[in-house]
């Protein structure tokens, strides 16, 4: 596994022992990356993105390595924690990363009383975990931490098929790629791409 563009391009990423991380695969990392930064805008650079259930910090790394701001990485796991940070120290990164321990849900609801407003947010809970989904969803679609024009990008089996809406955030791009899909999703009102 390793960095696919940017400034940390082909470095290796470590990943934690064991089945409990599975880190999004270098493919489709090329491939969300791809949508973020070759449409009207680049959305990646200069953005503040929340990579959720960060487990190896892969898409923030990646987000970094592309010219994002700051990428906050929020995962519960221990050896993952230990191995996430390990991969920032890796990558040189300094402030523009965050990396905190806990999990999601009880991060959206504390973050949503903060200041800092997101225009990336990504997230992979563990695929069988269905009510994680569900649960973490359903706070950013309701919360104050996104920005006006923020995308929400959920991985997720291929063969599940999330809700269309999430209070105030629409579904309006789902991409298959093996066994994993990306659903995209932005606020109610947003333009979207064609």
């Amino acid at each position: 596994m390793r960095i696919i563009g940017g400034r940390f391009r082909s470095r290796t990423l470590l990943a934690p022992a064991g089945q409990q991380t599975r880190p999004t695969s270098d493919r489709l990392r090329e491939t969300l990356m791809n949508i973020l930064t070759n449409g009207a805008r680049n959305r990646v650079q200069e953005a503040h993105v929340a990579d959720l259930y960060a487990g190896t910090g892969a898409v923030g790394l990646e987000a970094l390595s592309r010219g994002a701001q700051s990428a906050t990485f929020v995962e519960n796991s221990p050896a993952a924690i230990v191995t996430l940070e390990a991969n920032c120290k890796r990558m040189g990164v300094g402030a523009e990363a965050v990396c905190v321990r806990a999990a999601v849900t009880t991060w959206l609801r504390r973050a949503a009383v903060g200041t800092t407003r997101f225009d990336l947010v990504f997230l992979d809970p563990p695929w069988e975990m269905h009510e994680e989904y569900a649960q973490a969803m359903s706070l950013l679609g309701s919360a104050t931490l996104l920005a006006a024009e923020a995308w929400v990008v959920a991985e997720h089996r291929s063969k599940t098929v999330l809700a269309e809406q999430f209070g105030e955030l629409r579904r309006w791009r789902v991409i298959h790629q093996g066994d994993a899909a990306l659903s995209f999703y932005a606020p109610v009102g947003q333009q979207i791409p064609e």
